[in-house]
């Protein structure tokens, strides 16, 4: 299993959105699963998603690391790894 080298870029954030993927809810769009960056708080949807708005923050950002937003879960990804943090 790879290993995260990108665990000092994770913040203490806020949700920029607990209603939604913030993408979506600007264009009227709908998602399936919600990610959160942890590093600047944006909450995105996830890649079964149609408009996979959390990997496009990934590209515009490189903000390496997501955590799950959605109740119940408790696990984060590096995009960058693509492995489990």
């Amino acid at each position: 299993m790879a290993q995260c080298v990108h665990l000092d870029q994770i913040h203490d954030v806020s949700p920029d959105t607990t209603e939604g993927c913030a993408d979506c809810l600007a264009i009227g769009g709908r998602w399936v699963h919600l990610r959160e960056c942890l590093t600047c708080g944006h909450v995105g949807c996830c890649d079964s998603s149609p408009h996979r708005h959390a990997s496009a923050h990934f590209a515009a950002t490189q903000h390496p690391i997501v955590r799950s937003f959605e109740p119940g879960e408790d696990w984060r990804w590096c995009f960058v790894d693509q492995t489990i943090v």
